[in-house]
């Protein structure tokens, strides 16, 4: 696992919270941004994914595969359920459950970092 793309995933999934804190408080429904921030956030996952399995396959890591594996396939999965999701709802609703997703988001990387580095 990297930790610097790490952080930097924990920086962007609170760039997307902020983004929807403020389009819920506008009373927007989602726009292009909250859609694109995510695409970028789903990116990243699935890049961070891939190299934290790499380094599962290497020995690597912690003790908790399957704990590792569960977070990782969590997170990976959160963006775009939140995506389809917010683009539904057209309410101010819709971005307010993409502020909870990209939280989620930033605390299960949080996690991840914790189990990696074996300080949890």
């Amino acid at each position: 696992m990297i930790g610097p793309l790490a952080t930097g995933l924990i920086v962007l999934s609170l760039v997307v919270v902020v983004s929807g804190i403020v389009t819920t408080v506008r009373d927007r429904p989602m726009g292009t941004v909250l859609l694109a921030l995510l695409g970028v956030l789903e990116v990243g996952l699935l890049v961070q994914a891939g190299f934290a399995i790499a380094g599962v396959i290497r020995g690597e890591g912690p003790g908790e595969t399957a704990t590792v594996i569960g977070y990782l396939a969590g997170t990976a999965v959160i963006p775009p359920a939140a995506a389809f999701w917010g683009l539904g709802e057209r309410s101010r609703w819709g971005p307010a459950v993409i502020v909870v997703a990209g939280f989620a988001v930033c605390v299960m990387i949080g996690r991840l970092l914790q189990l990696w580095q074996g300080t949890a």
